[in-house]
């Protein structure tokens, strides 16, 4: 997905500033005026909703190369997640005006964009579909097949899964505890493998 992103130089060109953010920054809260197209430079982004009691829930870790927070950008809505910085990161941003200006003016990019946005919201569907059937093997191997489709080359290309069972756990709800039985039982049926820890797909 990072490769449909937009060239660096395109978004200094129309304006687009950079910006360290540090560990555990906040870059926007859910709710508030989205006024900037954000994409990552350097580092990682966990994008999350956070309830009444202060349990987060991650709707994705954004990775080098890929933009977040596009949503209010085209619907003039807030934003419906906060961002924070998982390490210490570099951020691009360009302004909404300018960033809908480039749109206006480059049929291609518009095309890329609504294509990305519309794939977003394709995987989005897919794993709530499998978050609902209530079936934790199920729910793990969405996010773990998701995950290998943006980021490996081909689909038979042993993978390692870079994200913590803690991770997964936010991303699903589930329990610790139980997203390690679950991966184990996937790797006794041969769906994923375990190495030294490490999973793979």
């Amino acid at each position: 997905m990072a490769s449909d992103m937009i060239d660096l130089d395109v978004l200094l060109c129309w304006g687009g500033t950079y910006k360290h953010v540090n560990k555990g920054e906040v870059i926007f809260h859910e709710g508030t005026d989205g006024r900037f197209y954000y994409q990552l430079v350097e580092g990682r982004i966990k994008w999350v909703n956070v309830d009444d009691s202060g349990k987060e829930f991650v709707q994705k870790f954004v990775e080098e190369g890929e933009s977040f927070g596009d949503l209010p950008l085209l619907d003039d809505g807030p934003y419906v997640a906060t961002a924070i910085a998982e390490k210490d990161s570099l951020v691009i941003r360009l302004t909404k005006g300018m960033f809908l200006q480039l749109l206006r003016e480059n049929h291609t990019l518009h095309f890329k964009f609504t294509r990305l946005m519309t794939e977003r919201l394709r995987q989005k569907f897919t794993i709530l579909k499998d978050i609902a059937s209530q079936n934790p093997e199920r729910q793990i191997f969405s996010i773990l097949h998701q995950y290998k489709k943006d980021h490996s080359k081909s689909e038979n290309e042993k993978l390692k899964i870079e994200l913590t069972r803690q991770e997964i756990a936010d991303m699903t709800g589930l329990r610790v505890e139980t997203v390690i039985r679950a991966i184990r039982h996937l790797h006794d049926k041969g769906t994923v493998r375990i190495e030294k820890g490490k999973v793979y797909c």
